[in-house]
């Protein structure tokens, strides 16, 4: 990983600069977390199930607002995540709500030198692969960490919103992994307007590099959804719908806008 340890670095110093904004916008709206409303999903929550008194390793946890949501469900819960302000916030946010939940400051490819144990369940979700350069280092992770048994899930941005630009109005990016895509940052998506600094660099993965890192550790494929909305407005030109989730205006339900998926490790 050292030829990307620059781009890590970055997005690091990103992250930090963006934790400071997010953890007080509307957008994430701790005020109504803290006083009990989950920041999961109905995607998330319902695909997930009873997950009382299993332990779970969340990666790319940003700043633990699903990590402790997911606590507050029943289960034992261990948040990773690159930023060192987010995993800070985190355990301020744990200790203010008394949850035990632990946190851990590292990049996810060095997560074996911070942590030996395993998992009944590894969670992702939102904006977190295309971080990753290396799909394939990714899922040996996934699978070290999770008990015989145990399962991963992930919901995430489908890789076809990636592809287009920032309005969604043509093709920019490739579907593929064949590039790395820098951008400079103007904002954030809690607040376009945010006196944020730097590069982001990410990698688009399309749905065959994701299936295929899985499948290559011996991960059971049991089920993979799509969906034509996202939860979130974190993109421009999106509209709300009934239902109260987000969609693209004049393309509304004409493209998957989020996937999911759940893999089990077999037991030995």
């Amino acid at each position: 990983m050292e030829q990307y340890q620059k781009y890590f670095d970055e997005n690091r110093n990103l992250w930090n600069q963006r934790t400071m904004i997010h953890k007080d916008s509307s957008f994430y709206d701790v005020h109504s977390f803290l006083e009990g409303k989950s920041s999961l999903n109905e995607i998330e929550r319902g695909e997930l199930g009873d997950i009382k008194d299993k332990k779970i390793l969340h990666l790319q946890c940003h700043f633990g607002m699903d990590s402790l949501s997911l606590q507050r469900m029943g289960a034992q819960v261990t948040g990773v995540d690159l930023s060192d302000a987010a995993i800070e916030e985190a355990k301020r946010l744990s200790g203010q709500l008394s949850l035990d939940s632990k946190f851990i400051c590292c990049n996810i490819y060095d997560l074996k030198d911070h942590l030996n144990e395993q998992f009944d369940i590894v969670f992702t979700s939102y904006g977190v692969i295309g971080w990753l350069p290396d799909l394939d280092r990714w899922s040996e992770i996934i699978f070290s960490f999770l008990k015989p048994g145990g399962f991963f899930y992930m919901a995430e941005f489908h890789p076809v919103v990636w592809m287009l630009d920032e309005d969604f109005k043509q093709v920019k990016y490739y579907y593929h992994n064949h590039e790395i895509v820098v951008m400079d940052t103007q904002g954030t998506y809690t607040d376009r307007s945010a006196d944020i600094q730097g590069k982001e660099y990410s990698w688009n993965h399309g749905i065959s590099e994701v299936l295929n890192a899985l499948l290559s550790q011996k991960l059971e494929l049991t089920f993979f959804n799509e969906y034509s909305y996202s939860p979130y407005p974190c993109f421009k030109n999106l509209i709300q719908g009934p239902d109260g989730n987000w969609r693209v205006i004049g393309i509304e339900d004409k493209i998957p806008m989020v996937y999911s998926l759940k893999a089990l490790k077999k037991a030995n």
